[in-house]
Parts: structure tokens; C-alpha cells; sequence
């Protein structure tokens, strides 16, 4: 999840792993309610601390990121290789390959607005089940895992059509990867979690460090100074992208708007490799947000718990004077 809330509504539940012939009747369930509307999605509750004296005002108009994505058109800016083709046949006929390495859809979906990726998430709390709800339902292939292991996961897989699998095979051919577990967790992922992922792949943290309320004191944020991200990065040993840390799970089902509607809200995308960035922003795009960019990692200290920023509703522009407006202190009610 992106941070610590009140729990939701869990869509998770008991019993054994689907088989390959319940994936597929998944899929076909997933590919069908991919033509209805996302806002009929189901909801978890929550996925932070929101500090009171947010705004939950709408914003100015939109901030568009150059489209990376395209359904039925051009690739995700990387060189299609041989072995993704290989990869891609286990796509079943959701993307087809064309002549030259060109995927398009299958299945034509009015929602979607870019190419469709494999995208492991683990966590499949308020932020991972939601995000897990919405990138289904625009077609991507979906795998998510949890600490308790797939066999907690069937009524999510069931609902969405998502890969139940272990946090281990997560990553597997993953051009996007989400880690949206508890922050002082991460230590505890298993080591070689990223060598079967895509090559070029980016690594999405949603985390928040909560000390006083879940996590413990962390020498390396209080005594070393480092950004939340910055340690995380640290301990996956991969460059990430910080982004969904300060968003309501809900807004993620519910708060979504197409390209310059005046209500879209913008999230703060921050992190230091480029390309990893514009892939993440353009994804996000993809759900319905504009994003801004924040700087890199030495900078995600402006969207962390109780900025200005954090759990802000607004637009490009009133993002943007938040982040101006944070402190680089941390708040005492977040400190260890």
C-alpha cells in the first residue's frame, strides 16, 4: 500500500492457486468487462495519513507528457528484441505482434489510451489492489503478489484477472514493477527479485515511512538524511521511481479524468533515471492523471508525509506550488 490507512473493503481470499485453465476463463472475464465503464470497478478504502489542512479543491488544467503509449500504434520506446517476442506469445492473443515488432490490441478497449506491458505489483493492499483493479481493466498483464503467498489472492485474480503468483515471480518479464508494501518491509524481499525482469524495466515505490505509527525507527532516514525513496532504493538495489505515495487508493478507481478535463488531477512523479521516469508518467497518464515532474530522488523529500503535497487534489499548477511550498524539515509527528 501506499502508506498506512484504515483498511477497506479486501477483495482477497483463502484457497488454492487458479490453473491455467481458470487463468483463462479469468482473462476472458477480464477482456469482456474491459468494455465497460472503470468506475464500476470495486474499492478499498483509503492509503495514507492525510494531514487535515489539505485542500481536496480541484485544479488548473492539465500538463501533457508526450505519448509513449498508443493501444493499437507504436512500441514503449524500447527496441523490441527477440526474446520479448518470445516472452509476448504468453500475452494469448490480448496484444498481437505485427511485422516489425509492433503490438496492438486484440481487443479494442475505449478506455485505453497506450500500449499494453506485463506489470508485476507487490503488495496487494489498498494502493496494489487498486492499481491492480485499474491496469486490468485497461488491458495489461497484470501479476501480483502478496507476503501471505497466491493462494490469498484468488478473489482478486477472480475479480480482475490478475496472476496470482509468489512475491518471487513478480517481477518475471515485468517491464513495469510496483512495490507497494509496508516501508520498513522492504528489507525483507528476496534477494535476485529484479533478475528475470524486462531489460530497461521500471521500478515504482509508493511507500511512506510511518516511524511512530508502523515502521520503527530507521538510522538510515533519521541519522543519514536519506529521502524516503533514496533508501528504499538502497535496499532493492535498482534505481526507483517515487510516485502513488500520497494518492488515495480510492481517487485511483474513482478519480480518474481523460486528457484536459479541468477536474484531472496531477500527481508528483520524482526519481533520477529519465527514461524510467517518462515510462512511469505516461502510464500514469494512461490511468487518468496528469503527473508533474519533481526532481529526483534527493528531491522526493517535497512529497512525503505531511507536505503540502501530500494528499493534495488538485491540478498541475497547484502541485506544482505545493511542492515549492515544502519544507525539507521533517514534521515531528514523523519522526523516529
Amino acid at each position: 500500500m501506499g502508506g498506512l490507512a484504515p483498511a477497506g473493503r479486501r477483495r482477497e481470499g483463502a484457497g488454492r492457486a487458479p490453473g491455467p485453465r481458470a487463468r483463462e476463463d479469468r482473462r476472458a472475464r477480464r477482456d469482456a468487462r474491459g468494455q465497460r465503464s472503470l468506475a464500476a470497478s470495486g474499492a478499498a478504502a483509503g492509503g495514507f495519513f492525510r494531514p487535515r489542512h489539505r485542500s481536496d479543491g480541484g485544479g488548473p488544467g492539465p500538463e501533457r507528457v508526450p505519448a509513449l503509449f498508443a493501444c493499437a500504434a507504436v512500441g514503449n520506446g524500447r527496441n523490441t528484441t527477440l526474446s520479448s517476442l518470445v516472452r509476448r506469445k504468453s500475452d494469448r492473443g490480448r496484444n498481437a505482434v505485427r511485422p516489425g515488432g509492433v503490438r496492438t490490441s486484440a481487443r479494442p478497449d475505449p478506455t485505453c489510451t497506450g500500449e499494453l506491458m506485463k506489470i508485476g505489483i507487490i503488495g496487494a493492499g489498498n494502493i496494489g489492489g487498486n492499481l491492480t483493479r485499474r491496469l486490468t481493466a485497461l488491458g495489461h498483464d497484470v501479476s501480483v503478489a502478496n507476503s501471505r503467498g497466491p493462494e490469498t489472492l484468488t478473489a482478486l485474480a477472480e475479480e480482475t484477472g490478475a496472476t496470482p503468483v509468489t512475491v518471487a515471480e513478480a517481477a518475471r518479464g515485468a517491464e513495469v514493477v510496483v512495490v507497494t508494501i509496508p516501508f520498513g518491509k522492504v528489507p525483507n524481499l528476496p534477494a535476485g527479485l529484479f533478475d528475470a525482469a524486462a531489460e530497461g524495466f521500471a521500478l515504482i515505490d509508493t511507500n511512506n515511512y510511518y516511524p511512530q505509527q508502523r515502521d520503527g525507527r530507521i538510522a538510515g532516514v533519521e541519522d543519514e538524511g536519506l529521502t524516503e525513496s533514496r533508501w528504499t532504493e538502497r535496499q532493492l538495489g535498482h534505481p526507483v521511481i517515487k510516485a502513488f505515495n500520497g494518492t488515495y487508493a480510492q481517487d485511483i478507481l474513482d478519480r480518474h479524468r481523460p486528457a484536459g478535463d479541468p477536474e484531472r488531477m496531477a500527481l508528483p512523479v520524482a526519481g533520477d533515471d529519465e527514461t524510467a521516469k517518462k515510462t512511469v508518467r505516461a502510464l500514469i497518464d494512461q490511468l487518468g492523471f496528469d503527473t508533474v515532474d519533481a526532481g529526483g530522488l534527493d528531491d522526493s523529500w517535497r512529497q512525503q508525509p505531511d507536505t503540502p503535497v501530500y494528499g493534495l487534489r488538485e491540478g498541475v499548477e497547484g502541485v506544482t506550488k505545493a511542492l515549492a511550498a515544502a519544507s525539507p524539515e521533517r514534521p515531528a509527528g514523523f519522526r523516529g
